[in-house]
């Protein structure tokens, strides 16, 4: 169990702000934070992994105080077990990945972890390799497996795929989702991309006005930020998230629909963004066979 009641005085580019927050976290749960820019996001993992001072307030993890203001504990970074991937990597230039992967683990602590983070992650074939040779995907893999590789109590994402192409993105999601899952971690991920807190968390907390409200899924959150569209838009598939939506997505289907529901589904835009000519819609339908690759067609009712 994670517990954390949090409170610190930002300065932001809009001016002052009180950022506050409580919040719960169960063993092996995967929370997202999602706001505007500016907000306090990365301020809260930088607080959690003590690398910021609260004003006051507490953290506790699995039962040990990492920050008390009351009473005078504040536990420091390396001391505290957690891992954090930076949007930047932070990796050694002058080690290789294997080096790099290492070197979160405690001295003389078995390096056999290592060598199953580096088969985990896919990087097997590269573990002589240093960074400077590496593509962005691969050293965001480094980061993750040496983040792991202490086993931490808490894993803290900052944005971690916000600097890798799409195609790659979604390949990174599955890792990411693959080591949480392999490993029993308790996970809390900053993000603005819709589709990746959809596919990745358990529940969402927006912060917003300084504080956090949480939602006990990402549909649950998403379904009240519908989004607009074109009338019609043709695409493909790319993915495909087996959940149960909101209730108040069910809507009721003409006969002949009923009928054809492999294709003709219903649902709710949650996300629309632009990647220079491609425009990439989240949508949120009833269960139903649709596949990746699926050629599709929305229109807005």
């Amino acid at each position: 169990m994670v517990k954390l009641s949090l409170q610190k005085h930002l300065h932001t580019a809009d001016g002052k702000l009180l950022l506050h927050l409580d919040m719960a976290l169960k063993k092996g749960e995967f929370v997202s934070l999602y706001g505007a820019s500016g907000v306090g996001k990365t301020s809260i993992l930088r607080m959690l992994a003590g690398f910021m001072h609260p004003d006051s307030g507490s953290v506790s993890v699995e039962g040990a105080m990492w920050f008390d203001s009351s009473r005078k504990i504040n536990v420091r970074p390396q001391r505290r077990n957690a891992g954090m991937v930076f949007q930047d990597y932070a990796l050694f230039p002058n080690m290789t990945v294997r080096e790099n992967i290492a070197f979160a683990l405690k001295k003389n602590e078995p390096t056999g972890i290592v060598d199953e983070l580096l088969d985990v992650t896919g990087l097997t074939k590269l573990a002589s390799r240093k960074p400077q040779g590496l593509s962005g995907g691969q050293k965001q893999r480094v980061a993750l497996a040496r983040a792991i590789a202490q086993r931490p109590a808490l894993l803290l994402l900052d944005e971690p795929l916000s600097a890798i192409d799409r195609e790659l993105r979604l390949s990174l999601q599955e890792t990411l989702q693959d080591v949480h899952r392999r490993y029993h971690l308790t996970t809390i991920m900053v993000s603005h991309d819709v589709e990746e807190i959809v596919k990745l968390s358990d529940k969402v907390i927006h912060i917003v006005n300084g504080g956090g409200v949480e939602y006990a899924s990402p549909a649950a959150f998403f379904d009240l930020r519908k989004g607009n569209m074109a009338d019609v838009l043709k695409g493909n598939v790319l993915d495909v998230l087996k959940g149960n939506p909101a209730e108040s997505l069910k809507k009721d289907l003409s006969d002949e629909q009923e009928e054809n529901m492999s294709d003709v589904y219903r649902g709710n835009v949650v996300d629309v963004r632009k990647e220079g000519n491609q425009t990439y819609v989240t949508v949120l339908v009833e269960n139903g066979v649709l596949n990746v690759g699926d050629k599709v067609k929305f229109e807005r009712e």
